[in-house]
């Protein structure tokens, strides 16, 4: 299993704040109405459950926390919720070794081909590891 190096890196302008930790600072109105989860927002939530659960046990949510922590701040700030979930329950199954990257680039190109195949837009962009 892989050792995960610590990589939480200052918010510029923030006095020695990490890039994560924005609470008061001025980012515009905050939407609060309530609104429906897309499908792919509540599979990744059901795939945090799953892997963080008790039958599979595969990694902690402080993981989860610590992944989503070590994002820079241009990441973090142009990433939605939902992805940066999916991104870090992605890079925390190649960090415990359940899967690799060649596994899961493998998997996206299948993916992406049946789609096209299907005649759905399908997105060109990747998500950095």
């Amino acid at each position: 299993m892989t050792t995960p190096t610590r990589k939480t890196m200052p918010r510029a302008g923030a006095k020695g704040r990490a890039a994560h930790d924005v609470g008061g600072l001025d980012f515009g109105p905050i939407d609060r109405h309530e609104h429906d989860l897309a499908l792919w927002e509540k599979r990744v939530d059901a795939m945090l459950i799953l892997l963080v659960g008790k039958k599979k046990g595969a990694f902690a949510i402080d993981a989860m926390r610590r992944a989503i922590e070590d994002y820079g701040q241009q990441e973090y700030d142009k990433t939605l919720y939902y992805e940066k979930w999916a991104r870090a329950i992605r890079n925390l199954v190649v960090e415990q070794e359940i899967l690799t990257k060649d596994e899961i680039e493998a998997r996206m190109r299948e993916v992406r081909e049946k789609h096209l195949k299907a005649g759905r837009k399908v997105s060109k962009a990747g998500v950095p590891w």
